[in-house]
């Protein structure tokens, strides 16, 4: 370990986080390097760290603290070292594993895309976090926010944001234009314009799988009812449908003893209901229009009734299967409908890149927007905690914006870190402090009676409000 980063000593009453053999081995001192965030992440990092200390002071009595240790990026890094992205701000969190950061400037004109894009890709922090769920008291569009209670598991490295692209008019889109019309497409139907940008959507079967793989143990150790993959399979064979064919494969070679497929579902519940029910009778109740299928299409669904009912009746009939975790999926499209109508039916969504971002504002929409939605992005041995929203810089240093987004993202980092009783009292006192009705101008404005307070008091009233009376695990 190195004594300082971007010339900042290490903090000397702190231990490092470790990792080995898939768990992190967290000391009652943890070093936690933060990035505060550039415009309004600096009034939110004031206040978020006054809560998160203050949890942590209340419910483990001193016993337990995080070590701090501001290291740089953003406009703040730029100023320091004239550098967006310092390597040792990356040096310091891949040393300490855990991170936590506000939000960050994307830098106009050249040189890296987006600084958020760019931690993932170097620290391979494959699988971005978004749980979304109501807090009582906070204003809402649609009328039963409360519904709603969906963890997002959203790939991270891989899609449209790969980053892989050519601009219009370069002589290397033009090449490639030229090799997929006269190559890989030639005496198709198909061209690709000579005026088009073009960009590659790689999805992959390790990308996919080990994204899969981290929503389906979350869903187990929290008790989640199910797991649905997301995707537009059914326009994107190759790479949606692909992500949604490695899912399936994921959750049955790696959980099978704990998960049951939809359709598995439907066919161990036609077996059930009629014991007597034979291969093909199942199947007309699973494939309806059967009569109109091909021989082929029929002697398919008939394999694979029976594969499943040699296989798993015995340990998941006789309704055994329904103590199971579900394993489904939807198009994408019309889970953006399904999200706002029947809400309660998801539970963990796994996603490709590009869909994750969109479901993941679709859904913060409903229960306060991007103001209160937490995120994380996780790799294998590393971490990063961070505000969901953008800077605004025009509020910058006004001390009026909602730091809800960081205060959450910390409440995940706290459960992370196995803190639990800290992350609940913090939870606590959120949503106790907006019930009460004081709270921010951004939903001071949609609150009929509403106090709005500063973003300095609106921590102050979370702290206040964080109930006296949890045992201390230790």
């Amino acid at each position: 370990m190195a004594a300082s980063y971007n010339g900042v000593p290490v903090p000397a009453n702190g231990a490092r986080i470790t990792y080995s053999n898939g768990t992190y081995q967290v000391p009652d001192n943890p070093i936690v390097p933060f990035i505060e965030g550039d415009g309004t992440g600096r009034d939110i990092w004031k206040a978020s760290v006054r809560v998160f200390d203050a949890a942590v002071e209340k419910a483990y009595k001193g016993k337990r603290r995080i070590a701090w240790y501001e290291v740089f990026a953003g406009e703040k890094a730029m100023s320091k070292f004239n550098t967006w992205l310092p390597d040792d701000s990356v040096a310091a969190i891949r040393e300490f594993r855990v991170a936590i950061k506000g939000p960050l400037t994307t830098p106009v004109g050249g040189g890296i895309r987006s600084l958020n894009v760019a931690l993932r890709q170097i620290l391979d922090l494959y699988c971005c976090v978004r749980p979304v769920k109501y807090y009582k008291g906070v204003p809402s569009p649609v009328k039963h926010p409360e519904r709603m209670d969906v963890v997002i598991y959203r790939e991270n490295t891989e899609d449209v944001y790969a980053g892989i692209e050519w601009e219009q008019g370069t002589p290397e889109a033009a090449r490639l234009i030229e090799f997929l019309n006269q190559d890989m497409l030639k005496g198709g139907k198909k061209q690709v314009r000579l005026d088009s940008g073009v960009g590659i959507k790689p999805i992959s079967i390790t990308g996919t799988k080990r994204l899969v793989r981290m929503a389906i143990k979350f869903a187990l150790q929290n008790g989640r009812k199910s797991v649905t993959l997301v995707h537009k399979g059914n326009i994107q064979k190759f790479t949606e449908g692909a992500f949604r064919k490695w899912g399936y494969e994921l959750a049955t070679e790696e959980f099978r003893d704990k998960v049951v497929t939809e359709r598995e579902s439907w066919i161990l519940d036609n077996k059930d209901k009629d014991p007597n029910l034979s291969i093909e009778q199942n199947a007309a109740l699973i494939e309806p229009g059967m009569e109109f299928a091909t021989e082929d299409f029929r002697q398919s669904v008939y394999r694979e009734v029976k594969q499943v009912l040699d296989s798993i009746y015995t340990t998941h009939g006789k309704g055994a299967w329904k103590k199971k975790l579900m394993i489904n999926d939807r198009i994408a499209d019309s889970i953006f409908q399904q999200v706002v109508t029947r809400a309660d039916e998801y539970s963990v969504l796994a996603t490709p890149n590009l869909n994750g971002d969109y479901i993941s504002d679709a859904c913060a929409a409903q229960v306060g927007g991007l103001g209160i939605a937490p995120g994380a992005n996780i790799g294998d041995g590393f971490a990063c905690f961070e505000a969901t929203h953008g800077t605004a810089p025009k509020y910058a240093d006004k001390d009026v914006i909602n730091p809800g987004s960081v205060i959450l993202s910390g409440v995940m980092m706290l459960r992370f870190l196995g803190w639990n009783e800290a992350a609940d009292l913090l939870e606590q006192g959120l949503e106790r402090t907006i019930e009460q009705k004081k709270v921010t101008y951004d939903f001071e404005r949609l609150m009929e009676g509403a106090t709005k307070v500063k973003t300095s008091e609106f921590a102050n009233y979370i702290i206040e409000n964080m109930g006296a009376g949890v045992l201390a695990a230790i």
